[in-house]
């Protein structure tokens, strides 16, 4: 039974830094998908980052030069570097983990993924 926990979640100031961190008990991220999502209320839940392979990331239009993903050398801790933050980044933090190649070709969608942590939360102020 894989389980996902993320942590790192945490309340700064615009144009700061967090880190966010995802235990993933149960899963090794190096052959299938792997993924950070967000949602804030009233809105769809969109991704972000994710990696795949173990080594190819991809990431939000948004968040592109400002997000680094990249996972931890066993490939069963995710992190989610998050640099020069905006109020446009508030929201719950997913960690979402693939277990099927599929992810690959769908790596943005929500579907791709079977196992999801609890969520924790980010809030940006200006």
């Amino acid at each position: 039974q894989v389980h996902l926990l993320e942590s790192g979640g945490d309340s700064v100031q615009a144009g700061g830094s967090l880190r966010l961190s995802c235990a993933a008990n149960g899963y090794n991220s190096n052959r299938y998908c792997m993924g950070w999502f967000r949602q804030v209320p009233g809105k769809e839940r969109e991704g972000v980052g994710f990696i795949a392979g173990g080594h190819s990331t991809y990431y939000s239009p948004s968040v592109k030069g400002r997000f680094t993903i990249s996972q931890g050398n066993a490939g069963n801790t995710l992190y989610l570097q998050m640099n020069s933050l905006t109020v446009e980044d508030t929201g719950i933090y997913y960690c979402a983990a693939a277990t099927s190649f599929s992810c690959y070709s769908n790596i943005f969608q929500q579907r791709s993924y079977e196992y999801w942590g609890q969520g924790t939360q980010v809030t940006v102020s200006s």
